[in-house]
């Protein structure tokens, strides 16, 4: 369940008559994450390792579906669920539990949810996943992805043939596939969001990802934005990128973010908030929900980014890809500490300063109890 402060809308002084009913639409396969953290190092072939910490929650789109959800945006997820135990899990926790739109996905008979164990140790996390493609929903064509970001092996999201009319959307590119749907949520006015998996042919061609070109922003992380420009600077890279999409926004893992807006030629860059990581997965969603959230409430680009890096601070700090995402209880709770400890730089704190206007005049105490990450239990 959402750990949310109840009215808090990012959105609502632009919020018209005419609106799309949807903020945020996404679609991708939705993953059983088990997550196990406290490994003092990977395991060991022949060996038995013993973790401190254990969970499960809803993984792989989930992930940002979940974290748009708590920061208040009106998402909708189309996607495939299984009808096992655990489909129904993540189909629950994601609608009942976070209030995610699920009318365009769908329960598939007879299908077992992919599931992923995620072993998390020095900042750093190993996965193993298991899973079989979803067949297409009656009356749907086959969807030409190979799941999120092009990974070999995922599960493909199965996915109407009309996105919802939406403020925006968010897609994973990946080189030599076209999702149709991209397109027509651009003409329907959505702005569109991509990040990229790695590219496994190795070819690094931009003229490869052909969805680009419906893209108001493309976050991919400072190796891949190197890749794809042929420059040796994730900063260049950003700017090289600019000249192909609007917002080009480069990840640079803990020395923060750097982007370049490619209309009026702005460039911010914001440094990482330094934290103890227990659990990095999702933390790359949370950084892309927290960007789309400042964009769309029109925020300057420096604030855009100091959110996303302070959002995916923030869920690294707790077990779980989805249930780590904070809401804004989390976020109040840590700009209402983070004042009142002593020796903080003035200026590191004045870029944070715009969150003001944004939260209660009181918030609850940090740190805060988050939603358990586990299958529920029995009552």
């Amino acid at each position: 369940m959402s750990t949310d402060t109840p009215g808090i809308d990012p959105l609502q002084a632009l919020r018209a008559p005419r609106d799309p009913a949807c903020d945020v639409f996404l679609t991708g396969p939705v993953f059983l994450d088990i997550i196990f953290t406290g490994l003092d190092s990977a395991p060991v072939r022949g060996t038995e390792s013993w973790a401190r910490g254990m969970g499960s929650s809803p993984g792989g789109v989930a992930n940002m579906a979940t974290a748009l959800a708590r920061l208040g945006l009106r998402t909708s997820l189309a996607a495939a669920f299984g009808d096992d135990h655990y489909g129904e899990y993540c189909w629950d926790a994601l609608e009942q539990g976070e209030g995610i739109d699920l009318s365009m996905s769908h329960t598939v008979p007879g299908w077992h949810s992919p599931v992923t164990v995620s072993m998390a140790y020095e900042g750093e996390r190993t996965m193993v996943s298991h899973g079989h493609e979803a067949p297409a929903p009656t009356g749907t064509a086959a969807p030409a992805s190979t799941g999120a970001a092009g990974s070999a092996g995922a599960p493909a999201p199965a996915f109407p043939h009309c996105p919802p009319r939406a403020r925006a959307a968010i897609a994973s590119l990946a080189p030599g596939r076209s999702e149709p749907w991209v397109a027509t949520a651009a003409r329907n006015g959505a702005m569109v969001f991509a990040d990229v998996g790695w590219d496994e042919t190795g070819r690094w061609d931009l003229g490869a990802l052909p969805d680009l070109a419906y893209c108001e922003a493309f976050l991919p992380n400072a190796e891949e934005a190197m890749r794809y420009t042929r420059t040796d600077c994730p900063r260049a890279a950003a700017h090289a990128l600019a000249e192909r999409v609007p917002l080009a926004v480069v990840t640079l893992g803990a020395e923060g973010a750097y982007a370049v807006d490619g209309r009026t030629g702005v460039a911010a860059a914001v440094p990482a908030i330094e934290v103890e990581a227990l659990d990095p997965t999702g933390a790359g969603d949370v950084f892309v929900a927290g960007f789309v959230t400042g964009t769309l409430a029109d925020w300057p680009l420096a604030d855009r980014l100091a959110f996303a890096g302070l959002t995916a601070a923030l869920s690294v700090q707790e077990f779980g890809g989805s249930l780590s995402a904070p809401g804004w209880a989390e976020i109040a709770a840590w700009w209402q500490l983070i004042r009142t400890c002593a020796g903080q730089d003035p200026a590191a704190l004045e870029r944070y300063a715009f969150l003001d206007d944004l939260l209660p005049t009181t918030a609850r105490a940090w740190p805060l109890r988050r939603a358990v990450p586990t299958i529920g239990f029995r009552q």
